[in-house]
């Protein structure tokens, strides 16, 4: 598809396509690698824009590639453009063939483990004519990517309070204490929030929102914003041996409570008096997408297949 340019030269998508990539990396090879397109035809799809429209967009140098003035400004004019041209495609794909085609779902690491097999299950069983593609990355990142029409759909926990952004809540699930098997706590069916004030509090390093989540409910019950975090993990794996080693407690998700503790002896849990902390599970959308529907669709399915789990599905 080209655009015209009031001369006979004309600018295709394919050529905006590579001039975005590049904006975007400012890095030739990290460009072309990001659309799939060899080095040498990403260069040639510049230079055939810039003579098409008859600016120069970059400045280039032995050691870097930097945006002209013209370059700024069409650079987000192009993103633009690829993304309506993106939703058009959407649009079409949804009206012709409900519920196929390709299907891009981000989910955060905190849930992927414990989840996926559920939503995996469900796929396979359900929309067979899906071509479902999982991409695990942290809230942030998540977000970012479904504001640029890199992800479709997005598995995390809210609320997000996020513009443009439609939540579909499936479940809500408890947090659990773990601690190690001697610790005065562990085994206790009603532990007190309040608890939570003087204990060896070990969390996920910091860009996770189950670690934001648990210093929220640590605020809640009373915990000093000055309270010592002195350890960090980067998954909940690690956590989850750093408390069977003696180094501290931690807040886990119920559904992730039979993974990370299974066949370790030396973990134990602890329940919170109700009503005890917890966290919603949902799918989230851009607003006003073309698949709005079919991912209503896919929401409801969800919230049924999840049942079985030890959660409480959202009505």
């Amino acid at each position: 598809m080209a655009v015209s340019n009031k001369g006979t030269k004309q600018a295709t998508l394919a050529q905006l396509r590579a001039f975005a990539a590049v904006a975007e990396h400012l890095h030739f090879r990290d460009a072309a690698a990001a659309i799939g397109m060899s080095q040498p035809a990403l260069s040639g799809a510049v230079s055939a824009l810039e003579e098409a429209l008859g600016v120069q967009l970059l400045e280039r140098t032995t050691r870097k590639v930097l945006l002209s003035p013209a370059g700024e400004r069409i650079a987000a004019r192009a993103r633009s453009v690829l993304d309506a041209m993106g939703e058009l495609l959407e649009e079409a794909e949804a009206v012709r063939a409900p519920f196929t085609g390709t299907l891009r779902l981000g989910v955060i690491p905190t849930v992927a483990p414990y989840l996926l097999p559920t939503v995996l299950s469900l796929f396979h069983r359900r929309y067979p004519r899906m071509d479902l593609q999982v991409h695990e990355e942290q809230t942030s990142s998540l977000l970012d990517g479904l504001a640029a029409g890199r992800l479709d759909l997005l598995l995390l926990a809210v609320p997000l309070g996020v513009p443009g952004v439609t939540e579909l809540p499936l479940f809500d699930e408890d947090f659990v204490l773990l601690a190690p098997r001697e610790h005065p706590l562990a085994g206790r069916r009603d532990i007190p929030r309040e608890e939570l004030r003087g204990l060896q509090l070990l969390l996920l390093d910091e860009g996770h929102c189950l670690r934001d989540q648990a210093l929220d409910i640590c605020r809640e019950a009373g915990r000093t914003d000055g309270a010592d975090v002195t350890t960090t993990a980067a998954g909940l794996s690690t956590l989850v041996q750093l408390v069977a080693g003696g180094l501290g407690v931690t807040l886990l998700p119920r559904t992730a409570l039979r993974l990370e503790t299974a066949r370790n002896e030396h973990l134990a849990t602890g329940c919170f008096a109700e009503p005890a902390p917890s966290r919603r599970i949902a799918l989230a959308m851009r607003t006003g997408t073309a698949r709005q529907e079919e991912f209503r669709a896919v929401a409801a399915a969800l919230r049924e297949a999840v049942r079985p789990l030890p959660v409480w599905p959202a009505e």
